[in-house]
């Protein structure tokens, strides 16, 4: 899950994608960057950190040009270096910057067929310099001469197309061009483009979320179709091609459940609809289960949840209180690396109303349970600030697989609801009672607010990999890196060593 935002106008875009990659900082928190064009002249700024800690008044000044790329990153694939923070860079053909969000699947074989086949060498283990030198070979295998026009570049996206696997959504720039978005076949992470009328003609913003529009002052237009490139050169002019053979629209269900700010709106799904919708579904099974008159007070916990919670109390008719607060300066727990962290996190992050809890029965609602580290540590607020009995909803159905597509949760073992009943995983979170969301209730929810959204990336849910390539194998692979990076680097070494050996043989 990163923040990407691309920004073609008639005067300086640095302070437009600073704004934007801030709207979009919920997205990731790891790392923050900018590219800017001017003439045939890339400018770059990138480092680890928030957005506002990343860029001074020095590294905007020196980030001129009226097109850029900007991206707010946590790490899926790769590791959390500086030198993995985007946007990357590569010099042929014409000079390419590219920002990337999502995750693909068939990275590893790519780099091996860059490296013997395409003559292309990978610095990182990021899977987006792995994408940009694709496209970069692409293109320059479209393109005729040193020209350079919409159709070569929508060419170069379907050759792209074809070989790549798994989710992204791109902005990326060709120096002395424009700026190029394109989108994967299936449609699982998003990408929406805006527009503002100027005296001098139409500029144009593309983003992970609407919500980096608006907060712009930029109309939104629509979104990006999946499998669809857009093209928008330096004269403002926009183009735009189906480059998939079979496209299929398939957003992630978890952007609705969390990942996304509310006041966003999906694929025309707008995020806080479908959160109120999540609650009514809830509430509607909690109704069947549950003797709700044993419940005194609804709470949310902050903040995804709060739609969801207030719909589900007010479908039930009880009372709802906040009986968390937030402390708004500490980032995600879901997208803290490492269980340790996130548990630390937990009391740095919420603070319990004593009050609102003393003596009650809760029922507390959140928007899923991943881990579980943070349901418990909640639920043992709850006790501590002397609720009499503590119930968990969770607005999303159990977390049962990894995800492969741009969400941090690649292993089975870390997931609570893996190989676990509702009843283990409550024992587990040291619940009363818990109620988990069904999966085809949380799949209405989005589709009773934009009926034309049919099907869903909800792999984590159902295991169902809509893109057909992850095998178990594939998943045991990903587990076995994550447990041992430095094997999994020693071997990358090793099968770098054998090309090299390979080519000169």
């Amino acid at each position: 899950m990163c923040g990407i935002v691309g920004v073609v106008s008639h005067g300086p875009v640095n302070q437009l994608i600073y704004d934007a990659l801030l709207l979009l900082q919920h997205r990731g928190q790891d790392a923050a960057g900018i590219a800017t064009n001017h003439g045939s002249t890339f400018s770059m700024h990138k480092a680890n950190g928030l957005v506002r800690d990343v860029f001074r008044t020095r590294n905007m000044r020196s980030l001129p040009g009226n097109s850029g790329i900007g991206q707010c990153r946590y790490p899926t694939a790769g590791s959390s270096s500086e030198e993995e923070a985007q946007p990357f860079y590569v010099n042929a053909p014409f000079g390419i910057t590219l920002a990337h969000n999502g995750n693909l699947t068939n990275a590893g074989q790519l780099k091996i067929d860059l490296f013997k086949n395409d003559r292309r060498h990978i610095n990182t283990d990021s899977d987006s310099e792995v994408l940009l030198n694709v496209l970069a070979h692409e293109i320059q295998q479209s393109a005729t001469g040193f020209s350079l026009d919409p159709g070569t570049m929508f060419n170069a996206v379907a050759s792209l197309h074809k070989r790549v696997r798994g989710s992204y959504a791109v902005v990326a720039q060709i120096a002395g061009h424009g700026l190029l978005a394109f989108r994967d076949p299936y449609g699982i992470r998003p990408l929406c483009i805006g527009f503002s009328d100027s005296d001098k003609g139409p500029e144009y913003v593309v983003a992970s979320e609407s919500v980096a529009l608006e907060g712009l002052g930029f109309r939104f237009l629509r979104d990006v179709m999946p499998g669809e490139a857009i093209f928008i050169d330096n004269d403002g002019q926009l183009y735009n091609q189906q480059c998939a053979q079979n496209p299929t629209l398939n957003p992630c269900a978890f952007e609705f459940v969390y990942l996304a700010r509310p006041d966003s709106v999906i694929d025309g799904a707008s995020v806080y609809a479908t959160r109120l919708k999540m609650g009514e579904h809830l509430a509607d099974k909690i109704r069947r289960e549950l003797s709700h008159g044993d419940i005194d007070v609804v709470m949310p916990i902050p903040d995804s949840s709060r739609p969801s919670a207030m719909e589900l109390a007010l479908k039930l008719n009880l009372t709802f209180r906040e009986g968390f607060i937030k402390n708004r300066y500490i980032g995600r727990t879901f997208i803290m690396p490492g269980q340790g962290v996130r548990k630390k996190s937990v009391r740095q992050k919420l603070n319990a109303i004593s009050a609102e809890f003393k003596g009650k029965s809760v029922l507390l609602v959140d928007d899923s349970i991943v881990r579980g580290t943070t349901s418990r540590e909640i639920v043992q607020m709850a006790r501590d600030s002397g609720a009499k009995r503590v119930i968990f909803a969770s607005a999303a159905p159990p977390v049962k697989y990894p995800n492969v597509y741009g969400i941090d949760m690649p292993t089975r073992s870390e997931l609570i609801a893996y190989g676990r009943s509702e009843d283990e995983v409550c024992r587990e979170i040291t619940a009363d009672a818990l109620v988990y969301q069904d999966i085809e209730a949380m799949k209405r929810s989005i589709s009773d607010v934009n009926p034309a959204l049919k099907r869903f990336e909800a792999s984590c849910f159902d295991g169902d990999y809509i893109t057909g390539d992850i095998s178990r194998d594939y998943l045991d692979r990903i587990e076995y890196a994550r447990a041992h990076p430095k094997d999994v680097a020693e071997d990358a070494v090793r099968t770098q060593l054998n090309l090299n050996l390979a080519r000169v043989d």
